[in-house]
């Protein structure tokens, strides 16, 4: 094993024949990041399951009332819906408040969920701050930056991820594109998108709970209906993205999870110099 090269670098070859074929060790991601990254999923759980208990009191999304039932609820119409058309949903007892029982607290805990929220709301802007700092400690920063290959890169990426699957049915060997970078295009753009995505919710959550104190921030947003509204898509974001990441993830190997966890990543075969050693990261 080797001595491990910066966050976001490739070795540099040299004109000195290698001696000996040993294990590159990649420091990849700081303690901080790591640490961050983990406690933000059971953070963003408690956020979007608190949070559609509190659009029940007051849902953004509605109608005109039902003449049959009195529903004026998307989200209850969606319910509603599920339990007549999917099987084994037939019987269930409060088909309108499906989405609410299955995605939520539940409905009519609203005083329970405002103050989980902000407890959960609280925790994420703490912990993106300390994500922040891993970022800046680690030098984890600059492999978020843009680059000019970007979309040459991306489209790249998108072909492999798409024909992934396709070559394990088929036993075809897929190969990864290789790049000289910490994450792929896609990658970086979608690590880029999400703390953006953070500071929105942070904002948009404020103009909601401060409407007149802060009206100025509201106002930016089009007024406190807006914000909801706005509040509401930034959690799918959130959702939206979970999804990919996990089967990209998974498609990319082992390799992308323990470095997540333990903070390096190993790529082989590799030839070394007999001097060079593995450097942990503190």
């Amino acid at each position: 094993m080797i001595h491990s090269t910066p966050p976001d670098c490739e070795p540099n070859s040299t004109s000195t024949p290698p001696e000996q074929t040993g294990v590159l060790v990649v420091r990849k991601h700081h303690f901080l990041v790591r640490w961050s990254h983990w406690l933000n999923v059971p953070i963003l759980l408690g956020l979007i399951l608190t949070g559609v208990s509190i659009y029940w009191a007051s849902p953004v999304y509605q109608h005109k009332p039902d003449p049959t039932t009195g529903n004026f609820d998307v989200a209850a119409d969606i319910g509603i819906w599920i339990c007549a058309h999917v099987p084994g949903q037939h019987h269930y007892s409060d088909p309108p408040n499906w989405i609410y029982n299955h995605m939520s607290l539940g409905p009519g805990v609203l005083a329970l969920a405002l103050r989980l929220h902000w407890f959960c709301a609280y925790s994420f802007m703490l912990n993106g701050m300390v994500y922040l700092a891993g970022l800046v400690l680690g030098g984890g920063w600059r492999s978020l930056l843009p680059r000019r290959t970007d979309v040459i890169d991306a489209l790249k990426m998108f072909r492999y991820y798409i024909g992934f699957p396709f070559a394990k049915l088929t036993r075809r060997n897929w190969l990864h594109p290789i790049f000289n970078t910490k994450y792929n295009a896609l990658q970086r753009a979608a690590y880029f998108s999400v703390p953006l995505a953070g500071c929105l919710s942070v904002a948009t959550g404020w103009a909601i709970h401060k409407p007149m104190q802060l009206h100025w921030l509201a106002a930016i947003f089009g007024g406190y209906n807006a914000a909801r509204v706005w509040h509401f898509w930034l959690m799918w974001i959130y959702v939206l993205f979970l999804v990919p990441h996990l089967i990209l993830v998974l498609a990319d190997g082992w390799d992308t999870l323990r470095s997540m966890i333990v903070g390096w990543s190993t790529r082989l075969p590799t030839r070394v110099e007999p001097r060079q050693v593995i450097a942990h990261e503190g």
